[in-house]
């Protein structure tokens, strides 16, 4: 399953440690689906860790690294203009371009789409549930899991 995480996903796996986006990150470092993203998703990410986080740089940096090293980075070859809000076209195009099967966001604008070009759009937690038999308790994936 070829899957696309909104920035919002990213941030909460990095800012909050035992959350669902956490462990959503960590199946996908473990590859259990194949994480796609895009040069924009990543800068976005790193402005919102800067600027509503105050995260240091070094730990922005790392944030992308753990990120590119779990992810397949596509370049999507065209714009879209689906919703107001700019970055979330940013975040519909990179799904497009990686012919992925889902997106996963907290975004209600995204949500409400339901789908874009016959890819499905869903909660975090619709997507861990694609997972059955995890354990979901904080901390159950464990700092054990290969960066």
């Amino acid at each position: 399953m070829r899957v696309v995480f909104d920035t919002n996903v990213f941030i909460s796996a990095f800012v909050i440690p035992g959350s669902q986006a956490e462990h959503a990150f960590t199946l996908a470092r473990q590859r259990r689906c194949e994480l796609c993203t895009s040069v924009p998703i990543l800068t976005e990410t790193a402005g919102r860790l800067r600027a509503k986080f105050d995260q240091d740089e070094d730990d922005i940096k790392d944030a992308l690294r753990q990120i590119i090293r779990s992810a397949r980075v596509v370049a999507p070859s065209r714009r879209v203009a689906v919703v107001a809000d700019d970055p979330d076209n940013r975040i519909l195009e990179c799904p497009v371009k990686a012919r992925a099967d889902l997106v996963v966001t907290g975004d209600r604008h995204l949500l409400k789409l339901k789908r874009f070009e016959g890819i499905a759009i869903v909660r975090l937690a619709d997507f861990l549930r694609l997972f059955p038999g995890n354990d979901r308790r904080p901390g159950a994936c464990g700092s054990s899991t290969p960066s």
